[in-house]
C-alpha cells in the first residue's frame, strides 16, 4: 500500500446497490402532486417563426400549462448561459450565442425546443404536443462546413457574418512557415473527427419543485454547484435559494456538466404552477437534443529532417459549434488543440482553430474533450512520417519523444508537461504485444485470405487543469466518518476510492466511512467532475483535510493524555505518547472532541477539518496503445485480435477501478473509430441517426480482451502524484485502431480511411483499390 492508501485493488462498495437494483436515479424520484413536462420540438432545421398555435394543446385532457418563448420572456426567464470566445481570439462575435430555453423568433436546428407542455401524465403531455401548430418560413439548412461557409450563405445568427464565429491560434505562423520551407520532407493528412452523440445509459432528466422560497432540483449531473449557479442565472433566483441534488448518475461523459433548455423550462413550470415538474428524455429526444461531441475537420503537416526528426508542425482545425454556444463549446476545440504536438519534442508549431456555426444541435465536451481529436491527428501524422522517412512506427516515435530529462517541458503551444517516460512504456507495450512476431502472424492470415494489421498510438493528454476543490471531513457522534466532496461520481467508483484513502490514513474500516456528494446544501462548495480532475484535485484536497484532522486529533489526544502536543504520535488509529505505552484510540479522541469543556480552542467538534487544493498547472497522463486486427476482404468486417495498453496515469489509487476506467474509455474510442457517427442530411437538415437502429453503439463483439498494465511515474503537481485516468482510454484508442486498419489495408494499396471505418466503407475501399 502506498501513500494515503494508494495501490489497493478494493472492489467497489457502491456496486452492491447498483447490481441489486437499489440505486436511485432521477427517473426513480416521484414527488407528491407530480406533473410531467414534454417538449414539442422543431421538425424543421432552420426558419423564421411566423406563429405558434397552442390553443388545442392547452385544452387537451390532463394539460396543466403550456409555455412558449413569449411566456418565458414575460416571466423574466433568461437564455441558457453560454461561453463566449476567449479574449485572444480573432473574431467579431465575442458574445456568446446563448440559446433561449424555447425557440424565440428563429428555429436553428431539428429538435430545438419550441413549446413546453405540462400535464398530469407523460402520455397526456405527449398527446397534447401533437396538437401544436408551428408555422415558419423555412430557410436553407446549413449543416456542413461547406454549406455554412459558402459565399452567400444565409447567416444563422445575424451577428455572425458568414457563420464564422471566430479563430483561435497557438504558436508562431511565420516561424513555422519558414521551417517548412527548409524541410527535407513534408508529410500531411486531412482527417475527419466524426460527430458523436453521448448516449449515456441514463438519459438526461430533472424533477423540480418550488415551495415559494426554495427551488429544489433533482438532476443527475457532474456538479450540483456549477449547474445550480447556471440555473440561477436563467430563473432569476439567488443560488442560495436553489437546492440542487444529484442522485445516482448513470453515465455522464461531459454531457451532464452542462445546463440545457429543459431544466430551465421545468424550473419555470414548477415556479408557475406550484407543482413538481418532471422531465425525462426518451432516447430519440436524447439524440436530437443532447449536446454532441467532436465534429472537426483537420489538416496537419509535419516538416521533417533527413533523420526523421520533427522540425515543425502546422495544423488547421475547423470545429463545429452547432447552432448555439454551449457552456464550454467554444473552448473545447481550443483546449484540445493545445495538445496538438502530443508527446513529441516539437520546437516550432502553428495551430489555427476556426469555429463555425451550423444548423445542428450544439457541440460541447465529450469524454476526452479535445484531447482525442489532438491525439488522433498527431498519431496519424506520425505513421505517415514513418513511411516517408523509411523508419518503423516505433522508431519515428522514439526519435521524437520528449526525453525524461527535459521535464518539465514547455510545448510550442505553451503547455508545461509534468513528467513522463515515454520510451520505456512504448517498449513494454511492444514486448507484451509481441510486435516482433507480427510478420509471421500476418503470413498466417494471408493463407486464410485475411488482411492482418498492427498499429500503435502514443498519447498524452492534459488533465486536472480546472480550478480547485475544498473537502470536508468529520467524525460523527456515532463514531462514523463523513466525507463531503464537491466532485460527483457518475460511475467512476468515487465512493470506494475516497473512502479507501481515508480508511488507510486513519487506520479504520472502509465501512465506517460515508461519502456524501451531489447535494448543494450538505456540501458547501464544489467544482464537479470533468477533465479527470476528481482524484488529482479532489483526492489531494482530501489528503490535506485528513492530515489536518490528524493534527487536530494530536491536539485533542494531548488534552486527553495530559501531554504536550509535540510528544503525540499517530499510527494505525491510535495516538501515543512517544516512547511510552500510553495510548488513546482515534475513536475515543473523536468522541472527546464533542465535549466543549475538554476541546482546545483550535479543534472543532468531531475533529472537523477542511482544506483546499488547487494545482498550479495540469497533469499529463500518457501511454501506448497497440491494436492488432484482421480484415475479411470479402465483407469488410474487422476482428480485433489483440489490444495492449501500457499507461502512466501517475500514482494509482485503486488498480481494479483504474482498469475498468481504461477499458470503458477504450470501448468508447473504438466506438468512434468503428461505427458511431451522428449524421445530418445535408439536403433536409434532419438527423438521420436519431435511434439505436441508425446509430451503432459499440458492441461486446467489437471490444476485445484488453491487456492492460500501468507504470507509475508520479506527477509533481499534487501531493499524491496522481495524473488522472478517466479519459485516457478514449484518447489513445481511435488512432491505434485506424493505424492498425491502414496497416492491414496497405497490402491492397489503401492509404487513407476516415472514421468511422464501417465494414461497408472498408469493403468499398477494397473494391476500388
Amino acid at each position: 500500500m502506498g501513500k494515503f492508501g494508494t495501490g489497493q485493488a478494493i472492489r467497489r462498495t457502491e456496486d452492491q446497490r447498483f447490481l441489486t437494483g437499489t440505486g436511485r436515479y432521477t427517473g426513480d424520484i416521484v414527488l407528491p402532486g407530480q406533473a410531467y413536462l414534454y417538449l414539442f420540438r422543431s421538425p424543421y432545421p432552420h426558419g423564421v417563426i411566423n406563429s405558434i398555435n397552442t390553443d388545442d394543446a392547452r385544452n387537451a385532457p390532463g394539460v396543466i400549462a403550456v409555455y412558449t418563448a413569449d411566456d418565458l420572456t414575460a416571466a423574466g426567464i433568461r437564455d441558457v448561459v453560454g461561453m463566449s470566445m476567449p479574449a485572444s481570439s480573432r473574431t467579431d462575435a465575442k458574445d456568446a450565442l446563448q440559446q433561449p430555453p424555447l425557440a424565440r423568433d428563429v428555429i436553428r436546428y431539428v429538435g430545438e425546443p419550441v413549446v413546453g407542455i405540462v400535464a398530469e401524465s407523460p402520455a397526456a403531455a405527449r398527446d397534447a404536443a401533437e396538437l401544436v401548430w408551428l408555422d415558419i418560413d423555412e430557410k436553407e439548412a446549413l449543416v456542413t462546413f461547406d454549406q455554412a461557409l459558402a459565399d452567400g450563405a444565409a447567416p444563422i445568427h445575424d451577428k455572425v457574418a458568414g457563420n464564422l464565429y471566430g479563430t483561435l491560434e497557438y504558436g508562431h505562423r511565420e516561424h513555422t512557415d519558414a521551417a517548412f520551407e527548409s524541410a527535407a520532407n513534408i508529410v500531411a493528412v486531412e482527417i475527419i473527427n466524426n460527430r458523436l452523440a453521448p448516449t449515456a445509459m441514463e438519459p438526461r432528466g430533472c424533477n423540480i419543485q418550488y415551495d415559494g422560497e426554495t427551488l429544489t432540483v433533482y438532476q443527475g449531473c457532474q456538479s450540483v454547484h456549477v449547474l445550480r449557479d447556471r440555473l440561477a442565472q436563467s430563473v432569476n433566483l439567488d443560488p442560495e435559494n436553489i437546492h440542487f441534488i444529484s442522485p445516482d448518475v448513470g453515465g455522464a461523459f461531459g454531457l451532464k456538466f452542462f445546463l440545457q433548455c429543459e431544466s430551465v423550462v421545468a424550473a419555470h413550470a414548477a415556479m408557475d404552477t406550484g407543482r413538481p415538474v418532471k422531465w425525462i428524455a426518451d432516447r430519440n429526444e436524447s439524440f436530437l437534443s443532447d449536446v454532441h461531441g467532436r465534429d472537426h475537420v483537420s489538416r496537419g503537416e509535419l516538416a521533417l529532417g533527413d533523420d526523421g526528426r520533427i522540425l515543425a508542425m502546422r495544423v488547421s482545425i475547423t470545429a463545429n459549434l452547432g447552432a448555439y454556444c454551449s457552456q464550454a463549446g467554444p473552448i473545447i476545440p481550443y483546449f484540445g488543440a493545445c495538445m496538438t504536438t502530443g508527446c513529441y519534442d516539437v520546437g516550432i508549431a502553428y495551430v489555427g482553430v476556426t469555429m463555425v456555426v451550423t444548423n445542428t444541435v450544439p457541440v460541447d465536451a465529450y469524454r476526452g474533450a479535445g484531447r482525442p481529436e489532438a491525439a488522433y491527428l498527431v498519431e496519424r501524422l506520425m505513421d505517415e512520417a514513418a513511411k516517408k522517412s523509411g523508419l518503423s512506427p516505433d522508431e519515428i516515435r522514439r526519435r521524437n519523444f520528449i526525453k525524461p530529462e527535459l521535464f518539465p517541458y514547455k510545448t510550442a503551444t505553451g503547455r508545461v508537461y509534468d513528467s513522463g517516460e515515454y520510451d520505456r512504456l512504448l517498449s513494454a507495450a511492444m514486448e507484451r504485444a509481441d510486435w516482433t512476431g507480427f510478420e509471421a502472424r500476418r503470413r498466417e492470415s494471408e493463407g486464410r485470405n485475411r488482411l492482418r494489421g498492427i498499429g500503435m498510438s502514443y498519447y498524452v493528454e492534459i488533465c486536472s487543469a480546472m480550478g480547485g476543490e475544498n473537502t470536508y471531513v468529520r467524525f460523527e457522534r456515532n463514531g462514523r466518518v463523513t466525507i463531503l466532496m464537491g466532485t460527483q461520481a457518475s460511475g467512476q467508483g468515487h465512493e470506494t476510492s475516497f473512502a479507501q484513502m481515508v480508511a488507510a490514513e486513519l487506520g479504520i474500516r472502509i465501512d465506517q466511512i460515508d461519502v456524501i456528494q451531489g447535494d448543494s446544501k450538505l456540501v458547501p462548495t464544489g467544482e464537479g467532475t470533468g477533465g479527470s480532475r476528481s482524484m488529482a484535485i479532489g483526492g489531494s484536497s482530501l489528503y490535506r483535510s485528513v492530515s489536518s484532522m490528524i493534527e487536530s486529533g494530536r491536539k485533542m489526544a494531548a488534552e486527553v493524555l495530559e501531554a504536550a502536543v509535540v510528544d503525540i504520535e499517530f499510527n494505525n488509529a491510535e495516538f501515543r505518547i512517544a516512547g511510552t505505552d500510553r495510548v488513546v484510540t482515534l475513536e475515543a479522541v473523536a468522541a472527546a472532541s464533542w465535549d466543549d469543556s475538554r476541546r482546545p480552542d483550535d479543534v472543532e467538534p468531531g475533529l472537523y477539518s477542511s482544506e483546499r487544493f488547487q494545482p498550479e498547472a495540469g497533469t499529463f497522463p500518457n501511454g501506448c496503445h497497440i491494436c492488432e486486427l484482421e480484415v475479411d476482404p470479402e465483407t469488410g468486417v474487422v476482428d480485433i485480435l489483440g489490444y495492449t495498453v501500457e499507461d502512466d496515469v501517475g500514482v494509482v489509487v485503486n488498480p481494479l477501478i483504474l482498469e475498468g476506467q481504461i477499458m470503458g474509455g477504450v470501448a468508447q474510442g473504438l466506438g468512434q473509430a468503428c461505427g458511431e457517427h451522428a449524421i445530418y442530411d445535408p439536403e433536409t437538415g434532419q438527423l438521420l441517426t436519431a435511434t439505436f437502429m441508425d446509430y451503432p453503439m459499440p458492441r461486446a463483439d467489437w471490444v476485445p480482451d484488453i491487456d492492460f498494465r500501468y507504470q507509475e511515474v508520479p506527477s509533481p503537481r499534487n501531493p499524491l502524484g496522481i495524473k488522472g485516468a478517466g479519459e485516457a482510454g478514449t484518447v489513445g484508442a481511435a488512432p491505434a485502431y485506424i493505424n492498425a486498419l491502414l496497416n492491414a489495408l496497405s497490402a491492397r494499396g489503401v492509404e487513407h480511411i476516415d472514421m468511422p471505418a464501417t465494414p461497408l466503407k472498408v469493403w468499398l475501399l477494397l473494391q476500388n483499390s
